[in-house]
């Protein structure tokens, strides 16, 4: 018999998967492939970051706090290398990495037992409860993406169309990519 405790952990991990998955990662596909390489690593300011630099800080953040932190993998992560890097990286393997980090993260969740979300760990030096991590990747992932929406935007002046407006209501339209709307 399943407790109210583990359905509501339960649905909690489903969102969190749906929403990394099948909202998030969607949009910054989108985005990225607006762009070319250059556009991928340019920066506002030295104080700023490219998408490039968002894009390897968010695979590295999800495979410590979930893949890691959940999951129990060895922790390899050099957290300043996501922000020093200037260049280098194609826009293609960029969004190759953070979609096999996804991969990975969505792997141990679909496998994780909701019955242990109140459990302890140590990720990136704080004491956190498993919910906790959880609840910090996907608001942290949903900050940047919006981020990479803001600065796409910006280079390219034009509407991603994630919305399909047609009928007067929005309705989401960010699960295939620019190229592919007629």
């Amino acid at each position: 018999m399943t407790s109210h405790v583990d359905e509501t952990a339960q649905t909690f991990i489903a969102k969190a998967r749906s929403l990394l998955r099948d909202e998030y990662l969607p949009k910054i596909e989108r985005c990225v492939e607006e762009l070319s390489d250059a556009e991928v690593w340019w920066r506002a300011n030295p104080e700023s970051n490219s998408i490039g630099n968002l894009l390897l800080h968010l695979a590295g953040n999800v495979r410590q706090w979930i893949v890691s932190g959940m999951g129990g993998a060895p922790d390899a992560r050099v957290r300043q290398q996501e922000f020093d890097q200037q260049s280098g990286i194609s826009r293609v393997e960029l969004l190759a990495r953070l979609k096999q980090a996804l991969l990975e993260v969505d792997d141990v969740l679909a496998a994780f037992d909701p019955a242990r979300v109140l459990e302890e760990r140590r990720i990136q030096g704080y004491d956190v409860v498993v919910l906790d991590a959880l609840f910090h990747v996907v608001e942290h992932f949903a900050m940047h993406t919006g981020q990479i929406i803001l600065l796409t935007k910006m280079l390219k002046s034009s509407d991603l169309k994630f919305y399909d407006l047609s009928s007067g209501d929005p309705k989401p339209d960010w699960g295939q990519s620019a190229g592919d709307k007629a």
